[in-house]
């Protein structure tokens, strides 16, 4: 995969793209990732790359001339130019699975009050949010996408059965783990995890998983593809916390 960032502080991914999967990627060769300055781009002395907005009103918006210049000069035929903005739809792990199949990826970092929109109307293909609050810029929303995306590329993370039970893969939060001590405190670990009993983990971690996800994102659940043992396992859960009310 290649992917281009573009943003006024390229220093800001000095130690992201050092780190971690990023990094794994780049030396596996699996991503050939670079970082353009948008203030290469601008045609001032003053590399401005931002300006008043027409109409009035509070802060300073992002010039088109500099952006549009920056992506044309490394667009291909198969590339996705994604600007990210608050106004854009919310990132989740669908669109991590989505993106992370693509061969190219374009990132455009946004700063000040906001990007004139004729970047997002003819030179984007979407826009991305992580959420809904305001950052300083695209680079930290930038920063999570990229790190979301990049360790599903196959290759990259070791174990990627271990991707496949990340939360959200399966529309739920994940399941509870433990590892040793088994006595730690005086907090123990669940004893059926220790019984070697594949089924009876299986169960467990499921309903463990239904437990997270009913406590933390019960939103989740009305849109999750539950299973018959799903939902026995859910009554369970409901009861049992009912009896410690």
């Amino acid at each position: 995969m290649k992917v281009h960032i573009i943003t006024i502080f390229p220093e800001y991914f000095q130690g992201i793209v050092n780190t971690g999967v990023i990094k794994i990627a780049q030396n596996k060769g699996l991503l050939d990732l670079k970082i353009l300055n948008l203030r290469d781009f601008t045609d001032d002395p003053y590399r401005q790359v931002d300006d008043y907005p027409y109409g009035g009103g509070p802060g300073m918006i992002m010039k088109p001339e500099p952006i549009f210049r920056a992506v044309n000069s490394i667009k291909e035929k198969d590339s996705k130019v994604i600007l990210l903005s608050p106004q854009g739809k919310v990132f989740n792990q669908k669109m991590a699975f989505e993106l992370s199949k693509l061969p190219h990826l374009i990132f455009i970092c946004g700063r000040y009050k906001g990007v004139d929109g004729r970047v997002s109307e003819y030179l984007c293909d979407m826009e991305i949010s992580i959420g809904d609050y305001i950052l300083s810029g695209g680079e930290a929303a930038c920063a999570v996408i990229l790190e979301a995306v990049i360790r599903l590329i196959e290759g990259v993370v070791g174990d990627y059965e271990s991707i496949e039970t990340d939360s959200f893969v399966s529309g739920l939060l994940d399941a509870t783990y433990y590892t040793r001590p088994q006595d730690f405190m005086g907090y123990k670990v669940p004893e059926v995890l220790l019984s070697g009993n594949h089924e009876l983990i299986r169960k467990w971690r499921r309903k463990s998983s239904l437990l997270n996800t009913l406590k933390n994102r019960p939103d989740l659940l009305k849109t999750a593809n539950l299973t018959e043992e799903d939902k026995e396992l859910l009554k369970e859960i409901e009861k049992e916390l009912k009896n410690k009310e």
